[in-house]
């Protein structure tokens, strides 16, 4: 099979667009590059703005590329995310990620095989970092 090559970070056959279901808030993705078990998409997350817990598959690859925001595994405390941070979420492992109190986050995600989304974070759960 050859090798795809990206001349540009956007995918022109499927535009932006707002998230809605599975996100609270106004977050914009947009796709970059999909290939067989794997998607590459750039996520705008306004202030406040986040994930619904989910998993992937395989796992899933975030990079910080503007801004600040969240992270957190179900049961574990959130943890900040800043500029060039990288994070790793392990295949399975339930998480929602998402913008700062007061600053948007943009990331680069790479999802590994199929997303499973749970239920929403509640403000409380995105709350919690602030004890």
């Amino acid at each position: 099979m050859p090798s795809t090559i990206v001349h540009n970070s956007r995918n022109e056959a499927k535009p932006s667009a707002k998230a809605t279901g599975t996100f609270t808030g106004d977050v914009w993705m947009d796709p970059v590059l999909e290939g067989p078990g794997i998607k590459f998409n750039h996520v705008m997350f306004q202030p406040c703005a986040r994930t619904y817990w989910h998993t992937h598959e395989n796992g899933q690859m975030l990079k910080v590329l503007a801004g600040s925001g969240w992270i957190c595994d179900k049961g574990g405390e959130p943890r900040r995310l800043n500029v060039g941070d990288m994070v790793w979420c392990d295949a399975g492992t339930t998480h929602w990620h998402g913008g700062g109190d007061d600053t948007y986050m943009m990331h680069l995600a790479v999802s590994h095989g199929k997303t499973v989304w749970h239920e929403e974070v509640t403000a409380e759960e995105y709350a919690a970092k602030k004890k």
